[in-house]
């Protein structure tokens, strides 16, 4: 069979275990990152069915750009920068812990491994993934607030726990023991030099985008920006992982001004079902690596592999806990008394359930199989399949047990909030609606009297329906008055896109809101500027 029946018999099933995993997802109202890691761990079961193996240069290279890319478009900076020291204190200083901590208790709990070992084990489970624990966050109503630290954790962390992975494995290896200098030259280097890079791919991309409006190249331009980010700053020994962040936020932030309304709701499009198959395709490839992972530890205890798996899984939910109460009263001393930030003291349950969403995902499994399988001797890298095992064990028990027991947790708390009206979005919605109707006032006052008509009959629509543009068919006199309506009617709307971009510039409103109503705008706009066409 050629290589292309190959990849159709092993793309074609994948894609189509995504689409009813996602069905079954939608109809029992659980988050799909669980049901489809649940549902690849059942189809591995079946007999016959094609063995899928997980790529881990498929997932960092493939993958992971344009997962961390769609996830920082779609981040608030605003709400980042806000939340940037509790974040940091999650990303840095808990992959820091959680790591060491590993390290340490290795030795005791867990068969056959020491402190080195535990390095590994720590640096590679250590990254948690905040995709399930955001999506059911949003579908709860748990307060955004955490939901932001939660999202903000998850596009840094695989950053520090790559580095201590570096580390770790060299100690291995290499029998090399890195300084302190060594490593924090190291740090800073794939810190600046990943945001650097990103920084300077989104600058370029910037300049680029003001010479063409045209929806299919943008949006294979927006499919190249995260590769050339991360395969770029990579290259330079940089973070790739920041530096694709740092250029997604960078870019969102000018997106406002980089595409036409048209082309802005295509990519949007094309995002959001990119994202969703790439985030499916590696949670089923998850649960389908059990048949490869049971193979690898021929030889070795299978129940001690069991109970080794529950108490590491245990291990990294208890050193959360520990970190997070500590480290949030940290971060409310830092952000009261050195950034003046004027905010509560954080309750003792949201710390908890921020504590509670440590899941571990893909990224977590692929760099346990990209452990190199030999050190520099030749001798075979020691605990390599039971690493690989207890990070599987880890992801399932995590993803699967916390993920399942995180909505009744926070129905337990009292931290779900019924779905209700946006104070922002209501307040912008309104600055909208006044700034349109100021702009046709003061453009009526410019025009003719026979226009009168026209302008009245535009802001009657922005006084009852806000931002609303229905044009009423049974007022229209004649096509030079219809004409007239629909160029006034884009005046309006320029004049709202310039005050929603005014409002988030101002941080009055964040990016979330900000998009939602410029989604609204652009397909507004769209529609009149189809209708001045025909």
């Amino acid at each position: 069979m050629s290589g292309i029946g190959t990849v159709d018999l092993v793309f074609l099933p994948l894609l189509l275990f995504v689409v009813v995993f996602g069905l079954i997802a939608r109809r029992i109202g659980t988050p799909y990152p669980i049901v489809m890691v649940i549902g690849g761990l059942l189809l591995s079961f079946i007999p016959g069915l094609p063995r899928f193996t997980l790529d881990p240069d498929l997932i960092f290279l493939v993958v992971l750009p344009p997962l961390l890319y769609s996830s920082a478009w779609t981040t608030s900076w605003r709400d980042f920068h806000y939340n940037l020291v509790s974040i940091l204190l999650l990303a840095f200083g808990l992959v820091g812990f959680t790591v060491a901590g590993i390290a340490m208790a290795a030795p005791h709990l867990l068969s056959g491994f020491d402190w080195r070992l535990g390095l590994v084990l720590g640096a590679v489970v250590a990254p948690t993934d905040a995709i399930a624990a955001t999506s059911i966050a949003r579908r709860v109503g748990l307060p955004g607030r955490i939901v932001d630290v939660l999202e903000g954790e998850s596009l840094i962390n695989d950053a520090t726990g790559l580095l201590a992975l570096e580390f770790a494995t060299g100690l291995i290896v290499d029998h090399h023991v890195p300084t302190v200098s060594d490593g924090l030259i190291k740090l800073l280097w794939l810190v600046a030099g990943g945001l650097g890079v990103g920084l300077i791919v989104a600058w370029l991309v910037d300049k680029a985008e003001r010479h063409f409006d045209d929806g299919p190249i943008e949006i294979t331009l927006s499919i190249l920006i995260p590769y050339a980010a991360y395969l770029a700053a990579d290259s330079a020994g940089a973070s790739g992982v920041l530096s694709v962040v740092a250029c997604g936020l960078l870019l969102s932030r000018r997106s406002a001004h980089l595409f036409s309304p048209p082309v802005r709701l295509q990519i949007w499009s094309v995002w959001q079902a990119l994202t969703f198959v790439l985030n499916g395709l590696v949670f089923v490839l998850i649960g389908l690596q059990l048949p490869s992972i049971r193979a690898a530890i021929q030889g070795y205890g299978r129940l001690t592999l069991l109970i080794d798996g529950a108490i590491l899984s245990a291990l990294l939910i208890v050193l959360r806990l520990a970190w997070v109460f500590p480290g949030a009263r940290l971060g409310h001393f830092l952000r009261t008394r050195v950034g003046h930030q004027h905010r509560k003291t954080p309750e003792g349950r949201e710390v908890f359930v921020i504590g509670w969403t440590g899941m571990r995902g893909v990224v977590s499994l692929a760099a346990a199989l990209a452990l190199p399988a030999t050190l520099a001797g030749g001798e075979p890298f020691p605990q390599r399949n039971p690493i690989v095992f207890l990070t599987f064990s880890v992801i399932l028990v995590t993803l699967v047990l916390q993920g399942l027991t995180l909505p009744s947790l926070i129905r337990a708390m009292d931290l779900a909030r019924p779905a209700g009206p946006n104070c922002e979005e209501q307040e912008a919605r309104r600055l909208l609606a006044e700034s349109a109707i100021a702009h046709l006032n003061g453009a009526r006052d410019r025009d003719t009297k026979e226009a009168a008509a026209l302008y009245d009959h535009l802001r009657e629509h922005y006084r009852h329906r806000l931002a609303s543009l229905q044009p009423d068919d049974g007022n229209r006199a004649d096509a030079a008055w219809n004409d007239r309506y629909l160029e006034l009617s884009l005046e309006a709307l320029r004049a709202e896109r310039e005050t929603v971009i005014r409002l988030r510039n101002e941080s009055r409103i964040n990016d979330e809101v900000m998009r939602r109503l410029e989604r609204e705008l652009d397909l507004t706009e769209s529609r009149l500027a189809g209708d001045q066409e025909e």
